[in-house]
């Protein structure tokens, strides 16, 4: 069973993750009118000032943050609970 859990805990983070990665490129544009900045890009690299880059790079990183957090807390309550349910078993 601890196999199944960490794997469930691995997808649910990777499942998290892609979903912010839409959530911070979103409201971005919305908030910026541009698109986000893409680094494998280098027609894009070249139209991005560097205040954009950075700027960018700290509200990822902060919804990223969060995110993990949220992941890693919801993941521990469910196997928390799930632990529960197979002692009463």
């Amino acid at each position: 069973m601890n196999v199944f859990l960490k794997l469930g805990a691995t997808l649910a983070s990777l499942a998290a993750g892609m979903l912010g990665k839409k959530v911070v490129d979103i409201v971005w544009k919305k908030s910026t009118g541009k698109e986000s900045p893409n680094m494998m890009d280098a027609d894009a690299q070249r139209e991005q000032s560097l205040r954009q880059v950075l700027a960018f790079t700290v509200f990822s990183s902060i919804v990223m943050g969060v995110i993990q957090v949220l992941t890693n807390r919801g993941t521990q309550r469910a196997i928390q609970k799930f632990g529960r349910n197979l002692d009463e078993v």
